[in-house]
């Protein structure tokens, strides 16, 4: 059951299913039904014509010619079954409109796989996937964040959506082409199941940070339970993104005024907040739950069991979305906070969401 429950949900199907009903929106509905209609006429026909020349003509027998016309069509009829000349006619006819018949089946299906593979390499199709992230728009700091959500501690699915012809990234991220702001193209890159989504400006412009917010307001319009995170170039265009209801914004420049300045007064740094924030070696920062043993202590007592057993380091806490940087010595935890770490791999900390960590 969970392996068929799996396919239907595999977004390969997915894809495929979007195909098939954006092809089968755009065919005359009513051309096909009348091939079908002139098919059941003509079994019909052929098979009254074979009941009375060639048969008892019992209800039985009509039923039998019924069944021989059907699958002479499909090429698996009977020959034998037929003795006259009326009834040889019938099925020479019968099985030359059995060849048009899956002649045209077998264009179809080939029409749409070729359809399918253009529209794929183009961008032009849907993700399908669940629980993965969103890239709106292509810039240097898309390319690296690619780069680094594709290591392995990272396990979510990307998709990149922007207004190139060709996927500017590697093959590992599926590729949508389209506008960041479209409700349409959104929809195409999954945003209504997607885990996050970022938005990157397509350059440092004013006119960028303002096509941002019309992506931000577009995604909330869909999909307000996706989280959302900003590069903005302009400061000052931070409160404008507070109103669209963005649920993080990243100031680059700022942030990288701020690295430099603590650089130059303390060697160092930058090198180190580099390896922190970045994948590959070292330590990284993570976000993880407070296990429900935890709470209620305070945080020398959750510290040291992070540095006994998973080896990570107690940054600062976050609760009801405020975050708290080095915690007071005397401040106990409550259920339902995170904890910002610091640690080799996210693998050794996926234990707090169950550990027993103070049972012995």
């Amino acid at each position: 059951m969970g392996s068929i429950r799996t396919l239907i949900h595999s977004p390969m199907l997915r894809r495929v299913s979007w195909h098939m009903k954006r092809i089968a929106d755009k065919v005359d509905r009513h051309f096909f039904y009348s091939l079908l209609l002139g098919l059941v006429v003509i079994l019909a026909v052929s098979s009254l014509t074979v009941w009375a020349a060639e048969t008892e003509r019992t209800l039985s027998d009509f039923g039998a010619s019924f069944y021989w016309a059907v699958t002479t069509v499909l090429g698996q009829g009977d020959a034998s079954y037929v003795s006259g000349p009326v009834g040889w006619a019938i099925s020479w006819l019968l099985g030359l409109f059995g060849v048009t018949i899956v002649a045209t089946m077998t264009g179809a299906l080939v029409g749409f796989v070729i359809d399918f593979l253009i529209k794929e390499g183009q961008g032009m199709g849907a993700a399908g996937y669940t629980d993965h992230i969103v890239i709106c728009g292509w810039n240097s700091t898309a390319r690296d964040l690619i780069t680094e959500l594709s290591t392995d501690d990272y396990k979510s699915k990307l998709v990149l959506l922007t207004d190139h012809e060709r996927n500017p990234a590697d093959d590992s991220v599926y590729f949508v082409r389209g506008d960041t702001s479209n409700e349409s193209d959104l929809r195409r890159a999954g945003i209504e199941t997607a885990l996050s989504a970022i938005v990157c400006p397509a350059d440092g412009s004013k006119e960028a940070d303002m096509a941002s917010i019309l992506t931000v307001l577009a995604i909330e319009s869909i999909a307000p339970h996706v989280r959302t995170v900003v590069e903005v170039n302009n400061p000052e265009h931070v409160a404008h993104f507070r109103r669209a209801n963005v649920d993080e914004v990243m100031v680059t420049s700022k942030l990288a005024a701020h690295l430099l300045a603590r650089s130059a007064l303390y060697p160092g740094l930058s090198e180190l907040v580099s390896d922190i924030v970045s994948g590959g070696d070292g330590s990284e920062l993570y976000r993880v739950q407070l296990p429900d043993d935890c709470a209620g202590r305070d945080v020398e007592e959750v510290s040291a069991m992070l540095r006994r057993v998973h080896g990570a380091t107690l940054l600062g806490m976050s609760r009801n979305g405020n975050l708290k940087t080095n915690p007071a010595a005397d401040f106990r935890f409550e259920l339902g906070d995170n904890l910002i770490v610091i640690a080799e791999s996210l693998g050794d900390l996926s234990p707090l969401e169950n550990a027993t960590a103070f049972s012995e």
